[in-house]
């Protein structure tokens, strides 16, 4: 398993700044970029920014980068990646998007169906499973995602699962909801503080109110929500409660 990871933090154009900032506030370096966070972390950084960063949509962890003109570069390049780090023998591995802009290679089910078929023959070579019997998936999942931007080839593994804006407290919808993270993001770039008042003239289903008060309490965001890294083997159970616990600790039960 590996101690270090290249993790990304995606979110909606304009609001990078609000990100960065709350992964410097949990103690990470990084770099803003366009859609993007960059920063470096180990097991803990997975769980703790899945569980406390408000505007972001999910958190990624960077497999490999690489050049891809051709669908043979494509092969090879997903094929030299450490997979065995990440997926044990049994995992399912969904390659659940990829994106082609401003590169040759540009047809996306295409760029799916070449890069599983890498996966597998090197699960294949690392697990010694002959090459023409089928890999069993039955056990926990890795979505895996493919992004080609100018030829350059980035592969990602998503540890979230359901998008970050959904914290768990949602059972049904309003008339024209508003997500969660981007409401979070709103309240942080409004000079609004836990120590003013806050008035909702358009209340709706009370996404502002419940956000802010969540804001107030210090009450981690995802505190009420499960994870895709949740399932994973390689990731103990024992820390993932330790850091929640952490967290529900840190919540204000005054307000």
């Amino acid at each position: 398993m590996k101690k270090e990871f290249n993790l990304i933090a995606t979110v909606a154009a304009g609001l990078e700044a609000v990100v960065g900032r709350e992964v410097r506030e949990l103690g990470y370096d990084c770099q803003v970029e366009n859609g993007r966070v960059r920063f470096q972390g180990d097991v803990r950084a997975i769980i703790e920014t899945n569980l406390w960063l408000r505007a972001a949509d999910r958190i990624k962890i960077i497999v490999g980068t690489f050049p891809a003109k051709t669908f043979e570069e494509l092969f090879q390049g997903v094929f030299a990646l450490d997979w065995e780090n990440y997926l044990p023998l049994g995992a399912r591995f969904p390659i659940s998007k990829a994106k082609c802009v401003k590169s040759k290679l540009h047809n996306e089910p295409s760029v799916q169906a070449i890069s599983k078929k890498a996966v597998v023959k090197k699960l294949q070579k690392h697990y010694a499973r002959p090459e023409g019997v089928p890999l069993m998936e039955n056990g926990p999942e890795f979505k895996i995602e493919v992004s080609i931007l100018k030829d350059v080839a980035t592969v990602m593994i998503d540890t979230t699962g359901s998008s970050l804006f959904k914290r768990g407290y949602r059972t049904e919808k309003g008339g024209a909801p508003i997500k969660e993270n981007m409401v979070a993001a709103i309240l942080q770039l409004s000079n609004w503080y836990p120590d003013k008042t806050l008035i909702d003239p358009t209340c709706g289903s009370g996404t502002f109110c419940i956000e802010a008060v969540m804001i107030a309490r210090k009450m981690a965001p995802g505190l009420r929500r499960s994870f895709a890294f949740e399932e994973w083997n390689w990731i103990s159970d024992r820390l993932i409660q330790e850091v929640r616990t952490e967290a529900a600790k840190k919540v204000d039960r005054e307000l």
